[in-house]
């Protein structure tokens, strides 16, 4: 029978201390559980009231997203598409899709955010389908 590993547990005030990927202003990434696993990491995203993320991807890493607080949107298709996430809400984002995270309410928004790989990968790009 194979033998586990050493389980890891991050506290909630040492979140913060380390930004996680590309920034955008209003936008706050930070790190939870990075470089811990080969297969996944945990990170929050804060998103201020009236911000909205750069056009972006996250590689070859798929992204489950938890919302735990506030009312955000995912953009997608271009700028085509708008999914709403509300406190309790999944959402799944497969490698390589362009999307946005948007706040247009008065709160801030908070998501914990798991990944499909060692490290979070976040590309920022110049707009939709431009690298």
């Amino acid at each position: 029978m194979p033998t586990g590993g050493e389980v890891h547990v991050t506290k909630w005030e040492s979140i913060g201390s380390e930004a996680s990927g590309a920034q955008t202003e209003g936008m706050i990434r930070q790190n939870a559980i990075v470089g811990l696993s080969d297969q996944l990491c945990g990170t929050v995203m804060i998103a201020k009231p009236h911000s909205a993320s750069a056009i972006h991807h996250h590689g070859k890493e798929d992204t489950l997203i938890y919302a735990a607080r506030g009312h955000g949107t995912i953009v997608s298709d271009s700028g085509a598409k708008r999914q709403d996430l509300s406190p309790g809400d999944f959402a799944l984002i497969p490698a390589w899709t362009e999307h946005q995270e948007v706040n247009d309410g008065d709160e801030e928004v908070f998501w914990i955010i798991c990944r499909g790989g060692r490290e979070p990968i976040v590309e920022n790009l110049e707009g939709w389908g431009k690298s």
